[in-house]
């Protein structure tokens, strides 16, 4: 009977601690209700999915800038954010592949007259893709991206500077591979050469740095930023954190405490699916590749994107396809059609018949200042073709970049 009571009692406790710890969790999750009520009332003017993507999701997380609060250190105007980073994250139906796309956050697009946070409505306008985030908020990122890309997003998460620090020290830093020395102040990035392990603050410069690095374009970055979230995954998986409670509850408290997400992704339940699905894919079939760009032809401080690749590239993420992707340094395939790789100058061949309709990149394209009917990239109202899509470059998440050093 003593025993009986005791199994009992630590079964009782052991549940009690499962609940406080659940519902702390839970709660430390951000609802940004007030995106989720304004797509809803714009439902007719998203895109629906494709019938051949059911089951399929796709998440846009947003890195964003913000400087109040604790990310008041790192300057810029108080309150003042724009989509420093934005990927495009489409899970497979069946979960069997995941490709994570960069946009980049200098391309000129197209952004939709969005309400902004003092309940006007601005123009639609050709712009940087950035902006669209500090024009409208997350809910005009979301729209601005279904609309170049006729990808209708289910999911968002948005991380700010402060979240992205908390989550690599809580899996204990991230491994990276530096080439040459790096100091950088407006990173806050002091770094020796060689392989090393980072963590919060020094994570966060060297996703950040660009000037100081490569040959400081915005590409070079994103491509950076692809690697480090894929050395991320590698080592989450290898080190059994999803596997392991003392290992992973600091995670899981520092993801929560990270982020903002729509309703649907914001209770630990939907995050914990989250995390299953994303664990089952096998690393070699996790793509990382940013949209297919080049220098903008009225100003090359800015981007836009390459045609027809980045169509088809949108085009087979709505459709549920599989991307393929080959080394940035790898020569391409005779596939992969001039432009890919973001060239800057090369040219684009559009196939005969392929039905897309180029926007910048290809073709004519719209002057500084255009009028909202004229779209930069791919459109939802484009019928590109529905042919195999080119090899893009990119990387796979199973590829170490330290191991050629």
């Amino acid at each position: 009977m003593i025993t009986a009571g005791v199994v009992a009692f630590l079964l009782v406790a052991t549940g009690a601690l499962f609940w406080i710890a659940y519902r702390t969790l839970d709660g430390n999750i951000r609802t940004d209700s007030a995106t989720d009520e304004l797509l809803a009332r714009l439902e007719a003017e998203r895109p629906s999915r494709t019938a051949g993507a059911k089951g399929a999701e796709n998440i846009l997380l947003i890195g964003s800038d913000d400087r109040s609060g604790a990310n008041a250190s790192y300057g810029g105007e108080p309150g003042a954010q724009r989509s420093d980073t934005t990927i495009l994250l489409h899970l497979a139906a069946g979960r069997g592949h995941a490709t994570a796309v960069s946009i980049p956050r200098d391309v000129m697009v197209t952004v939709p007259a969005c309400e902004k946070p003092d309940g006007t409505r601005g123009k639609a306008g050709l712009m940087q893709f950035n902006w669209a985030f500090e024009l409208g908020g997350p809910a005009c990122s979301i729209r601005t991206v279904e609309q170049l890309s006729g990808i209708r997003i289910d999911h968002y998460v948005i991380l700010d500077f402060s979240g992205f620090k908390t989550m690599v020290d809580a899996i204990g830093g991230v491994e990276v591979c530096v080439p040459q020395a790096i100091h950088d102040k407006e990173a806050k990035l002091d770094l020796a050469a060689g392989r090393q392990s980072l963590h919060g603050e020094q994570a966060l410069g060297y996703v950040r740095a660009r000037e100081s690095l490569g040959d400081g374009s915005d590409t070079q970055r994103m491509g950076r930023q692809q690697q480090f979230l894929a050395a991320l995954i590698r080592k989450v998986q290898s080190q059994g954190v999803l596997l392991n409670p003392a290992r992973l509850w600091p995670v899981l408290d520092a993801a929560t405490s990270s982020v903002k997400a729509d309703g649907g992704l914001s209770s630990l339940g939907a995050l914990y699916d989250l995390t299953q699905d994303l664990r089952g894919v096998p690393s070699t079939d996790v793509v990382f590749l940013t949209a297919p760009r080049r220098p903008y032809r009225y100003d090359s401080d800015r981007d836009e994107f390459v045609q027809p690749q980045t169509t088809q590239l949108f085009t087979a993420l709505r459709d549920d396809r599989q991307v393929a992707v080959r080394p940035p340094d790898a020569a391409p395939s005779p596939s992969a059609g001039a432009g890919v790789g973001a060239s800057p100058g090369a040219g684009v061949r559009a196939s005969p018949g392929a039905g897309v309709r180029a926007g910048v990149g290809a073709g004519a394209s719209p002057a500084p200042g255009a009028g909202s009917n004229e779209v930069a990239g791919a459109t939802a109202g484009a019928s590109p073709s529905a042919g195999a899509s080119p090899t893009f470059e990119g990387r796979t998440a199973d590829v170490d970049a330290c191991a050629p050093h």
